[in-house]
């Protein structure tokens, strides 16, 4: 018995534009009229997520920051937060750094973010900024509550730089990394995972009782987690391997499709 939908949004829900098709607005609608929640679980902070809940019509919990933040909608407050500390972030830090100067960071704090001056802009595109993103070198940004931390570095693909840096970082920090040109490092234990775990308690329902969807290696836990985890067929090779169930792809409402069976 299915209680829950939790689902991802870049690259799972929402189309490549950012758009939300119809067809996707109607199942989720149709969802709720159900009695069946819709949660988004996502590695977005609750500003980049309340415009897109808001046009959905979506109240209630969200899972932000990979896991870092349980976010209530309608209240457009953060009901529970896991800081990275700020030690270990420095320590790790400084390690890539001596590494190998070209590491460039930013830093999320959830309200805000900032980034070093060597830090790409253009990775900031779309964001939604209540504060512009301050400019400091990174060991000054950290003097604030951390979420989590963002890693860039111009010569190394995605992939090859996530193992780079979990490889170094060890049980210190969880490293995933959803898709953007960066990877990200928060607070051991902290994912989507544990997210959805809290969010459950609080809503009185089982992991065996819910129902995601992802699409990136920051998923995998989610899917993992749940009764059904279902990968979207643009998934990363890693996703499609971990997950119980494929749909359509994002720009074919693969998320859509699964509701509107699941309704019967």
């Amino acid at each position: 018995m299915i209680r829950l939908i939790a689902t991802d949004l870049d690259g799972t829900l929402l189309r490549r534009d950012g758009s939300i098709s119809e067809r996707t607005r109607k199942a989720l609608g149709n969802a709720r009229e159900a009695g069946l929640p819709v949660v988004f679980v996502t590695a977005r902070p609750p500003r980049d997520l309340h415009a897109i809940a808001h046009d959905l019509g979506i109240t209630g919990l969200a899972v932000c920051s990979n896991g870092a933040l349980l976010y209530d909608v309608a209240e457009d407050r953060v009901m529970r937060q896991e800081t990275l500390p700020t030690a270990v972030a420095l320590e790790l830090i400084g390690e890539l750094r001596r590494s190998d100067p070209h590491f460039s960071f930013a830093t999320e704090h959830g309200h805000k973010v900032g980034r070093e001056d060597a830090f790409p802009t253009a990775m900031f595109d779309g964001f939604v900024h209540h504060h512009e993103p301050r400019v400091d070198p990174v060991h000054t940004l950290c003097d604030e509550d951390l979420i989590k931390i963002l890693v860039h570095h111009p010569a190394h693909g995605i992939d090859d730089l996530h193992a780079l840096i979990a490889a170094l970082a060890g049980d210190r920090v969880a490293v995933t990394h959803s898709g953007a040109p960066f990877v990200e490092f928060g607070a051991l234990g902290v994912s989507k995972a544990s997210g959805l775990l809290h969010l459950g308690q609080d809503l009185g329902i089982e992991a065996h009782e819910i129902i995601a969807f992802g699409d990136m290696p920051n998923d995998i836990p989610m899917l993992t987690l749940a009764g059904r985890g279902v990968a979207v067929a643009n998934a990363h090779p890693h996703v499609l391997a971990a997950a119980r169930e494929t749909t359509h792809t994002n720009e074919e409402d693969g998320v859509a499709r699964v509701i509107e069976t699941l309704l019967g």
